[in-house]
């Protein structure tokens, strides 16, 4: 401490010294100015910091208060001068308009003081001291940098940061599915017609992968392969519905009451090595850690880059004048909500960046509670354009999503100030706070009470009605027979028959399906092999994506059945049979990836603008119109009885699609030798498909064979 006495005493000496000192008193005074200029630089003025702001910065310090009431009544007041910190250099060196901005007169009361309109993203330095008019004793110099203010860099950061939240989701749901390999497949396919059972699991899904999108796919992706029933599907998407209000939560907790985006960089020191492990179970728990690091490092970058905006701005006040008109606001926000849904295709990055909006004070509670709902109509797309692609059943499945999703918003606007209310009287009650008086600092927690009990009442409500939506699906949207139909197992999904024989003709009529199914494969990837148009390439890529997934899936379905059918006492021939059915199956779903590969190939040919020559193209067409021939004959045989099968005439194709391949394959090497571009350009992915066709012929005949026991 200090010596209050002695230093004011030293201070009113130096302020009222008379003139005319001895050359000795002089240099007394003059020591004891520079004692009190010490003493002002040292003790005074402490602890001087500076906090960032837009296009400004904001200067804060403490003062020593022994010395607080002999400046004030000697007329003492704060200065602050500052300048950049190129400036300031250059004002070392004696360059004119480099001089120190002042800001003078200034409360001693105060701590701070606030300078705006200055240059964004800047760094400056600036000093704080006292003055009397006559003596200013200046602190050290201190640093502070400025932020750039809202403009189009600022919105490029938005979508940015936005961007950085989708793909930390998208990498942090791909590596927990990857984690959880096959167990949420058999999860969602061992679903009864139970519906409560199918919104358990639904929830479930959703909960583990952080996505009711991925959840959603899956199912209309069962519906399609006929693995689920429209009725167990409705279940499922409830479900889903009721899972992705664990995204709000976590957002809630961990976005803005505590802080992962301080610690994403430490996560992200754990998941990076687990990245180079052998083993894939433990790089898929690498890209979950890695993933929801870089969605917390995206909410941050979120949150700091929406705009700063005051109670009275335009924005604000439109957003708090609109929420008072009855129904037409919560429409226009619930539209709001439902657009932005569909622009990032995502609900999860719809829910963050309103949750950040409202903890910056942009939109209150009321208004982001109907942009949540909006959000909950915005998320059927997904399933909806996943529905494009796939049969009538898949497109029926989507509908209820959608009819779910929109009549319980439909009834949530009718009832949204009751709601809103019952939201309030529940959050005071508790002790949470009130969400509409306060809306900055307990809306959030609102928001994600809101939006559980939404998706919680209506899926309470329309698990009744599941019944009738699937009616008012199936009326909607109408079958065009044919293709649409073909892929739904309408043989095996009704359970077991009386004998392991009458069981085994169902599942014979599901593979001749299977067989089809694969066949129509070998003409999309023909038609990928000569179409130019790169809409339609990319069409017909995820249309053979799709149907390569369905292979998998049906493979599991009827192998599951075969399975079951085993466990009873079977005869030789039965069992014969069975394992000649097994191996059928495995046979087509390996078509089914090896025409996968085929699109991908031709999808990197067209990416890298790779030509095959017009022989090249024909050569490829000569070997398909084997391969297609191959399937006609696999197909017929699929449908008849064994003893009635001839594999002549499928060992006759299968020696032409081996000498085809072979005569393709040394025309390909001979042309190689002459010309080291053709290689260059494309012939690696040229060998790879007529190589590929063959492996085709290989699984067509073993289709085949295994029909008569040959396996």
């Amino acid at each position: 401490m200090k010596n209050n006495i002695i230093l004011s005493l030293t201070f009113l000496m130096f302020a009222f010294m008379p003139f005319g000192l001895s050359a000795k008193n002089q240099e007394a005074t003059s020591q004891l100015e520079q004692n009190f200029e010490q003493e002002l630089k040292d003790g005074f003025v402490e602890n001087i910091t500076s906090k960032s702001a837009i296009e400004g910065f904001t200067a804060s310090w403490n003062l020593d208060y022994e010395l607080f009431e002999e400046l004030k009544e000697e007329g003492f007041t704060i200065s602050i001068q500052y300048n950049t910190k190129i400036g300031a250099k250059r004002h070392e060196k004696g360059y004119d308009n480099s001089d120190w901005t002042v800001v003078e007169g200034i409360d001693l009361h105060k701590t701070s003081y606030t300078f705006t309109d200055l240059a964004g993203e800047e760094s400056y330095v600036f000093k704080v001291g006292v003055s009397n008019g006559e003596h200013t004793f200046w602190s050290e110099k201190n640093s502070a940098s400025t932020e750039r203010g809202w403009g189009i860099f600022r919105f490029l950061v938005l979508i940015g940061s936005l961007g950085m939240f989708i793909y930390g989701m998208k990498i942090m749901s791909e590596g927990l599915q990857q984690a959880a390999g096959s167990r949420l497949r058999y999860l969602l396919g061992s679903i009864t017609s139970n519906r409560v059972k199918g919104v358990l699991t639904g929830f479930g899904i959703t909960s583990i992968v952080q996505s009711s999108s991925v959840t959603t796919v899956m199912t209309v992706s069962f519906v399609n392969a006929g693995l689920m029933t429209l009725v167990q599907s409705a279940g499922v998407m409830m479900g889903a519905n009721i899972g992705t209000t664990i995204t709000g939560w976590i957002i809630n907790i961990f976005g803005f009451k505590v802080s992962i985006g301080s610690y994403a960089l430490v996560l992200i020191a754990i998941g990076a090595p687990m990245m180079f492990f052998g083993k894939q179970r433990i790089k898929a728990w690498s890209s979950a850690i890695i993933g929801f690091s870089l969605l917390f490092m995206g909410l941050g970058f979120l949150k700091d880059s929406v705009p700063e905006l005051g109670p009275e701005s335009a924005l604000v006040q439109f957003f708090i004048d609109f929420k008072d008109i009855p129904f037409l606001s919560t429409i226009l926000f619930v539209f709001l909500g439902t657009l932005v849904t569909i622009i990032v295709q995502s609900s999860s990055a719809a829910l963050a960046l309103t949750m950040t909006l409202v903890a910056g004070g942009i939109i209150p509670f009321e208004v982001a509670a109907a942009m949540i709902l909006g959000e909950n109509i915005g998320t059927t797309i997904t399933a909806e354009l996943a529905s494009t692609v796939g049969n009538v059943h898949a497109k029926r499945s989507a509908r209820i999503h959608s009819l779910f999703n929109v009549i319980g918003v439909v009834w949530a606007i009718l009832l949204f100030p009751f709601l809103l209310k019952a939201i309030e009287v529940f959050m005071v009650s508790i002790g949470a706070g009130n969400p509409v008086d306060n809306s900055k600092e307990y809306a959030n927690t609102g928001i994600a009470i809101f939006h559980t009990a939404f998706n919680l009442l209506n899926v309470l409500i329309m698990i009744w009605f599941v019944p009738w939506l699937v009616r008012v699906a199936e009326r909607t949207v109408k079958s065009k027979g044919g293709v649409d139909e073909e892929f739904h197992l309408d043989y095996i999904g009704a359970g077991y028959m009386s004998t392991p024989d009458l069981s085994l003709l169902e599942a014979k009529k599901e593979i001749a399906k299977f067989g089809e199914l694969t066949s129509r494969m070998s003409k999309f990837s023909r038609d990928l092999l000569f179409e130019k148009s790169r809409k339609k390439q990319k069409q017909l890529i995820e249309r053979i994506a799709k149907y390569e997934e369905i292979t998998d899936r049906v493979e599991v379905e009827v192998a599951n059945y075969l399975s079951k059918i085993s466990e009873g006492e079977l005869s030789i021939d039965t069992a014969i049979r069975i394992r000649g059915m097994n191996s059928i199956v495995n046979d087509l779903e390996r078509i089914g990836d090896i025409f996968y590969q085929v699109s991908k190939s031709l999808e990197r040919k067209a990416e890298a603008k790779i030509w095959f020559t017009p022989h090249q193209r024909n050569r490829l067409a000569e070997l398909f119109d084997l391969v297609d021939e191959a399937f006609v004959v696999m197909c017929e045989n699929l449908k008849k009885h064994s003893a009635d099968v001839e594999l002549e005439r499928a060992n006759m194709l299968e020696g032409k699609i081996n000498s085809k391949r072979d005569e393709i394959r040394s025309e390909y090497l001979d042309a190689l030798s002459k010309d080291e571009e053709l290689h260059m350009k494309g012939g690696i992915i040229y060998n790879d498909i007529f190589a590929s066709l063959e492996k085709v012929g290989d699984h067509i005949i073993n289709v085949s064979e295994g029909i008569v026991g040959k396996v």
